[in-house]
């Protein structure tokens, strides 16, 4: 079997398993709703700076990390908005555990 059909095969096994449907559907549901995405796309951008800060070897930003948490405590309170939270994990932990096997694969050549 050729590697770019195997690659391919995966693609497609990860858009038809649990963690991608049930993710992909509650996102889209949100992202449909302007004031819950706003709320969303502000927590991700700063979550996103914060991360990239800490990746650059920046000073923590101990404001910056206040108001991520005061903005997670609050965004979890919409149980739809705390799901989608919750399934983002559930996704990201997969596609790490595939990253991870692969990496594994080949780590004697990197």
């Amino acid at each position: 079997m050729n590697v770019y059909d195997t690659a391919n095969r995966l693609a497609y096994e990860i858009q038809q398993s649990e963690e991608y449907k049930g993710y992909k559907k509650l996102k889209d549901s949100l992202m449909n709703n302007p004031e819950t995405k706003q709320k969303i796309e502000e927590f991700e951008k700063l979550r996103y700076n914060i991360q990239l800060m800490q990746y650059t070897g920046e000073d923590k930003d101990e404001e910056k990390n206040k108001k991520l948490e005061e903005m997670y405590t609050m965004l979890i309170q919409d149980n739809e908005i705390k799901e989608y939270f919750d399934l983002e994990v559930k996704f990201n932990v997969m596609i790490a555990d595939v990253n991870k096997i692969i990496a594994e694969a080949i780590k004697d050549v990197l």
